[in-house]
């Protein structure tokens, strides 16, 4: 259970990097997705740091200034994170 569960965060993580190197996408954005990469990493309870990177990609998917396939992958991950709540 818990090695899946680390397997899930490191699949996250990599979509996080991937989209974090995107030079399309705003450096902003790529602030806040950095702060979601350093709370998946903290050594702390898996819904809290869930809870918090999914409030920040809330923030950031509202971004009017970001263009329709950058919302499509931050949804993507969203979703990710929320089976981990599950």
């Amino acid at each position: 259970m818990i090695a899946k569960l680390q397997e899930n965060i490191n699949e996250i993580l990599k979509a996080l990097a991937s989209l974090k190197e995107d030079e399309s996408v705003p450096k902003n954005i790529r602030a806040k997705i950095e702060e979601i990469i350093v709370i998946l990493n903290e050594d702390s309870d898996i819904s809290g740091k869930v809870g918090k990177s999914l409030h920040t990609l809330d923030e950031v998917s509202e971004d009017l200034n970001i263009q329709p396939f950058i919302r499509t992958q931050i949804w993507n991950i969203t979703s990710m994170l929320e089976k981990l709540n599950h």
